[in-house]
């Protein structure tokens, strides 16, 4: 018996746990359903969401205070009555049209692996009813772009197939009755009903469409305000009935007109719950929409029971409340669109809103377009950037040098050292060379010599001072004395010298009547010259005067 044992036990397989996972998850694997909620800012975009999650709206959603991320993300499990699990609902948030922001989605959402299971809701503000073409036409042409993929054949068969399953949703739409039924499919009727005209001719992908016009209260404030917060309405119409009304059924009719087209539906929402519930209602029976029956069941054979959509819409369309208007894909038609407001042209419309889609990018607006046609409907009324400043373009360095030497050379005051010259001066001075003598309304010669003699003429002191050197130009320009008696011990001769010899100051000043300022200025200059070498000369004959002694007569020492 010991021999038989085997000496070490077996081995488990390596992919054991593996095989156990796959085998749980594929038994109790829960499908996965994404809504994707594109608008721009602040038109209601996170309490959409909140409301298809069914959670609460926290303070840090409102879009007031809020921070957008690139790309908002949410999820809830989606139960039936009986605590089910039936799938995972992901709502995924674009903040706004920034290609940055939509350039994310391929990416967590390819095409080839979401495109069945998922629904878009486009949403649009009642505040800026101006905007709703252009966001519109902007929206829906990123979807079909988004539903594209990478273009393998692959993501062409699932395209095909979504297509398929949306027309056999529209063509089977039936309204519903206030009967209590059972949550069965309409596909098992063999009646089907050709699409009518201007009806799913765009949507090649079959993509699941709802377009929310939120804010629908504040359509019937009838104020005359303008901006966030306040109705757009009010400010293009006065007071309610009349145009008022009639514009926004024909808002309304263009709307339908071009959800029609898609095979979309749309929603009028408030903040109230209830509008809230019955969009949410619809999403659900949007994404749960069965596939397309195989071409046995059309041509009458049992459907399978796989065809179920779990979520009935039981809600009727309404086109009469303004605050929780309801046109359910599969329900409307060019007919139902005129009956609202007769003189509206949906074909019109149609053809209208088909030339600015096949219009290529960058290219101008045509007259008989769709937005070209809503504006005069309904007016810009929007806030305007304020106009930039024209452009200012400068003229070349050189030329602007050129041109304007050419203007100054003709000016007479063209020489900026004008502003120091005296007015009383006619002669004037070249704009290169030698300071000119009308140049500069500078203090000269014959000014600074005027009030060197007004000054001291008002000075004992400094009169004193000036007889000295007077008397000390005297002394080297006269006839030298023959003795030191007459040199020294003599003061008016001294005083009398000094007139005679000295040009007196009142004297300098008169005598430069007939001269210019500048022989005036070589004048005085020169003088300076010549007493600086007398002085010399004087200081020197007194050294020598000093080194000698003095001479006496007999009769001096006779007396002594």
């Amino acid at each position: 018996m010991e021999e038989s044992r085997p000496s070490t036990p077996e081995a488990p397989p390596q992919d054991l746990w593996s095989s156990i996972l796959d085998s749980v998850s594929s038994t109790r694997s829960i499908p996965s359903k994404q809504v994707l909620i594109l608008g721009q800012p602040s038109t209601g975009k996170s309490l959409l969401a909140s409301a298809l999650l069914q959670k609460p709206v926290s303070d840090e959603s409102k879009e007031e205070s809020r921070t957008d991320f690139a790309l908002g993300y949410d999820w809830a499990d989606v139960k039936d009555g009986e605590e089910d699990t039936l799938a995972r609902l992901s709502v995924y948030i674009v903040p706004s049209d920034a290609k940055a922001y939509s350039a994310l989605l391929p990416h967590f959402l390819p095409p080839r692996n979401v495109l069945p299971h998922t629904a878009v809701m486009i949403v649009l503000d009642w505040t800026r009813p101006w905007t709703f073409m252009e966001e519109l036409e902007m929206w829906l042409k990123w979807v079909e772009q988004w539903a594209k993929g990478d273009g393998s054949r692959e993501v062409e068969i699932v395209r095909e197939e979504n297509r398929e399953r949306l027309q056999v949703h529209l063509q089977h739409y039936t309204e519903p009755s206030t009967d209590t039924l059972p949550a069965t499919s309409n596909l098992t009727s063999s009646t089907v009903l050709p699409l009518g005209p201007g009806t799913f001719t765009h949507n090649s992908a079959g993509v699941p469409i709802a377009v929310v016009c939120t804010k629908a209260d504040l359509i019937d404030e009838g104020s005359n305000l303008i901006g966030p917060g306040t109705s757009g309405m009010g400010g293009m119409v006065k007071g309610k009935g009349g145009e008022w009304e009639e514009r926004t059924d024909s808002i309304m009719q263009v709307l339908r007109t071009i959800c029609l087209k898609y095979g979309a539906a749309l929603f009028y929402t408030t903040p109230q719950p209830s509008t809230l519930q019955v969009i949410r209602q619809y999403t659900l029976h949007l994404l749960f929409i069965p596939p397309a029956p195989s071409p046995g069941v059309s041509a009458g054979t049992e459907a399978p029971a796989s065809i179920r959509n779990p979520f009935v819409f039981h809600h009727k369309p309404n086109t009469l409340d303004r605050d929780r208007i309801v046109v359910p894909a599969g329900w409307d038609s060019w007919g139902k669109i005129t009956v609202l407001r007769e003189g509206f042209e949906a074909k019109s419309w149609g053809e209208a809103w088909d030339t600015d889609v096949e219009a290529s990018e960058g290219e101008a607006e045509e007259a008989s377009g769709a937005k070209r046609m809503y504006r005069t409907l309904v007016p810009d009324l929007g806030e305007k950037p304020p106009p930039l400043p024209p452009f200012n373009a400068p003229m070349a360095e050189q030329a602007f040098l050129a041109k304007h030497y050419d203007e100054n050379a003709k000016k007479p005051d063209r020489d900026p050292r004008g502003a120091f010259r005296n007015p009383a001066e006619s002669a004037t001075a070249g704009i290169v060379g030698p300071m000119g003598s009308s140049s500069f309304s500078l203090p000269n010669v014959e000014r600074a010599l005027s009030e060197m003699e007004a000054s001291m003429g008002g000075s004992s002191a400094l009169n004193a001072s000036v007889n000295g050197d007077a008397a000390r130009k005297l002394s080297r320009g006269g006839t030298r004395p023959t003795s030191g008696l007459s040199s020294v011990g003599v003061p008016g001769a001294s005083t009398a010298g000094r007139t005679s010899t000295s040009p007196a100051l009142g004297a300098s000043t008169n005598a430069t009547g007939g001269q210019t300022q500048h022989e005036v200025l070589q004048n005085f200059f020169q003088s300076l010259l010549s007493s600086k070498d007398r002085a010399g000369q004087s200081a020197a004959a007194s050294r020598t005067a000093a080194t000698q002694p003095p001479k006496t007569n007999g009769n001096a020492d006779d007396t002594s």
